[in-house]
């Protein structure tokens, strides 16, 4: 069938892995990366799909995200990275399961982020 890419297909190119083979090991960068690739949607695509699911992201986010300058780690941003694997067709957890599990802690915030209490 013209047009339509394969497991077989997205495994070839130099000897870069596969989706299963990144969805299994990360990075996390890498493997949504190649997600969105054999998914074939464009980010406003995939941000319109998001926003219909009634999970705002912004293009800059999705961006950052695959390129790997940030990860989700907001609650908000990980219910959004829960619809971003339907969205993409990816098992249910497989991109969640890439991120550290410090980050994937419901309401999980970096030290620096906490507020300090009032003296």
């Amino acid at each position: 069938m013209a047009g339509q890419r394969t497991p077989q297909a997205d495994q070839q190119g130099g000897g870069a892995p596969g989706l299963e083979s990144l969805l299994a090991t990360g990075p996390f960068a890498e493997a949504l990366r190649a997600a969105i690739r054999r998914r074939g949607l464009g980010l406003e695509r995939i941000q319109y799909r998001l926003r219909a699911c009634g999970v705002p992201v912004s293009l800059a986010t999705l961006s950052h995200w695959q390129s790997g300058r940030c990860r989700p780690e907001r609650p908000e941003s990980l219910a959004a990275l829960r619809c971003l694997e339907e969205v993409l067709g990816v098992p249910r957890g497989s991109l969640v399961r890439l991120l550290p599990r410090r980050e994937r802690a419901y309401g999980y915030r970096h030290p620096a982020q906490r507020e300090s209490p009032a003296r």
